[in-house]
């Protein structure tokens, strides 16, 4: 906007800027300076000056931004190793032995530490539940990996142990198979599997990590795992096809290599493990049981009225394999009819004991006695408490009598 000779510049009282040319009325001429050392159209120009700050607002010392990480930007790639090359220690072996020669000199005059629990036989309780994540986590990276290897192509070399992610092969000449000069380094791609992926790493199994090392004629007599497996093994997870012992008191070492095992008899029993393991199988047969009965009423299934067998579908299969009563007349064909639950999961009632370590069940005694499936007697017995659902038919409320005579005596 240019601004015309003779022109005046009024600043009304609501701060807003207007131009006028005649009659100017009772306001505020701006004829001086609008703020301080900046008149109102020299603002309008390009200007260096700088506005004085109010003594209100305090500076800051500016400051370098540098952003920070644990890891570089740029790396070299790890390095291959031959056959016929020796990995380097992860620790030179020069720093090993000053860090040794200070510890001995620290240790100079001072009562001698108690060992860590590993060294004792024992396991570290604090770590228990992340062996158990690592175990599990194992499972499900191998599960979704076998999944993912359906939709992500994988390529093997079929001469050398590369691998190569992608819908084909990578063209490099890097190939140190055999016949590599034939082929002038070239890769021969083949479908991967799992194995390539994840390198597998075994390990020989221990029974007890204190125990004496595996000699060269016992090769063939101890099992080999994955090594992750046996690090979880030894840290704590329990494994019933690959047991291992486990002590509850430290050793008593009586030499630099000889150890004696601490008497354990008066300990007592593991019952807070076994309540635990109770508990924990009786929720997942809980869950079972009602996640099954949820599946039943939306996917038919079908039982044979004569025999147990179960067909899971809209209708039964015409295989002849029934030989339950009067199956001659049927030709061997089921008799089809709606399952309910116990049909697809049977309970298999048992015997409830009112006291497992007190007296056995009596002859005489035998209607007031309840029953309960199996499973759940089992975890009662472990420890967990009685659901509401089985207390009915474990007869509970209802006195027993010490012996047959009393029993008579019930009315």
């Amino acid at each position: 906007m240019a601004f015309m000779p003779g022109t005046t510049i009024v600043l009304p009282r609501k701060l807003e800027f207007h131009l006028g040319s005649s009659h100017p009325r009772r306001s505020e001429f701006v004829t001086g300076e609008f703020h301080q050392g900046l008149s109102f159209i020299k603002s309008l120009q390009p200007t260096t000056a700088k506005l004085p700050l109010p003594s209100s607002i305090k500076l800051r010392q500016p400051c370098a931004l540098v952003a920070s990480s644990e890891y570089p930007q740029n790396a070299d790639f790890p390095r291959y190793y031959g056959r016929k090359e020796k990995k380097p220690f992860p620790i030179p072996v020069v720093e090993l032995r000053r860090n040794a020669r200070e510890r001995i000199k620290n240790r100079k005059g001072k009562p001698k530490g108690r060992p860590p629990p590993t060294k004792q036989g024992l396991v570290v309780q604090s770590l228990v539940p992340l062996a158990y994540d690592v175990y599990n986590a194992r499972i499900t990276l191998i599960n979704n990996i076998r999944r993912l290897m359906k939709v992500v192509r994988v390529h093997a070399c079929g001469w050398c142990n590369e691998i190569h992610v992608g819908p084909e092969g990578h063209p490099f000449s890097s190939c140190k198979g055999k016949y590599t000069g034939v082929r002038k380094g070239h890769h021969e791609w083949t479908s991967a599997v799992v194995e390539d992926i994840l390198v597998p790493i075994e390990a020989y199994h221990l029974y007890d990590r204190l125990g004496n090392r595996i000699r060269h004629d016992e090769r063939f007599l101890i099992p080999r795992i994955p090594a992750v497996v046996e690090l979880c093994i030894q840290a704590g997870v329990n494994i019933p096809d690959l047991p291992t012992k486990r002590r509850r008191k430290p050793v008593v070492w009586i030499g630099r290599k000889e150890f004696v095992d601490a008497d354990e008899s008066e300990l007592p029993d593991p019952v807070q493990e076994t309540t635990l393991l109770a508990e924990e199988t009786l929720a997942a047969w809980d869950k079972m049981r009602k996640g099954s009965n949820r599946l039943r009423k939306m996917y038919p299934v079908r039982v044979c009225g004569y025999c147990p067998e179960i067909h899971v579908g809209p209708s039964g299969h015409k295989v002849q394999i029934c030989g339950a009563h009067k199956h001659q007349q049927r030709n061997g064909q089921h008799g089809w009819q709606a399952a309910v639950l116990d049909d697809l999961i049977p309970p298999r009632f048992v015997w409830h004991l009112p006291e497992p370590t007190g007296a056995p069940l009596e002859r005489e005694l035998r209607s007031f006695y309840g029953q309960a499936p199996a499973v759940v007697e089992l975890c009662v017995q472990g420890g967990a408490a009685v659901p509401e659902e089985y207390k009915a038919t474990m007869r509970l409320d209802i006195g027993i009598p010490s012996n047959g005579k009393e029993a008579e005596m019930v009315v």
